[in-house]
């Protein structure tokens, strides 16, 4: 029931559009629930895209124990639509709230590459 104004957040920022039903979404998530874990990362938000909503996304949280990511839901598609983004898509916002970089497609968040693009796409203002 809590709302989120994503606009509103101080960077920077690491938002990560997925859903349930989405494969490499499901496949990314325990590598970025990783990534959000490590030292000096940016906050990083999972953003559900399932129509269903919570009916959806809590079993399938419960499941997996996520330990470091900030999930939230977005049942209307909101974010998807103005990111006109396919699943999964993740975003990086820099400290003034400007977009760095989009990241379309399923990636290995684990990986050093991702974690330096991360830590690199972070610094910038």
């Amino acid at each position: 029931g809590v709302k989120l104004n994503v606009a509103k957040l101080k960077g920077p920022l690491l938002v990560n559009l997925w859903a349930t039903w989405c494969a490499p979404c499901v496949t990314e998530m325990p590598k970025l629930d990783w990534l959000a874990g490590q030292p000096g990362m940016p906050r990083v938000l999972a953003v559900s895209e399932d129509l269903k909503g919570a009916a959806a996304v809590n079993p399938f949280l419960e499941q997996h124990q996520f330990l470091h990511l900030q999930p939230w839901l977005d049942p209307d598609n909101g974010l998807a639509n103005a990111y006109q983004a396919n699943l999964p898509t993740t975003v990086l916002y820099d400290s003034a709230g400007k977009e760095v970089w989009r990241m379309e497609g399923g990636y290995d968040w684990s990986s050093d590459k991702a974690v330096k693009l991360v830590q690199e796409g972070a610094a910038k203002t």
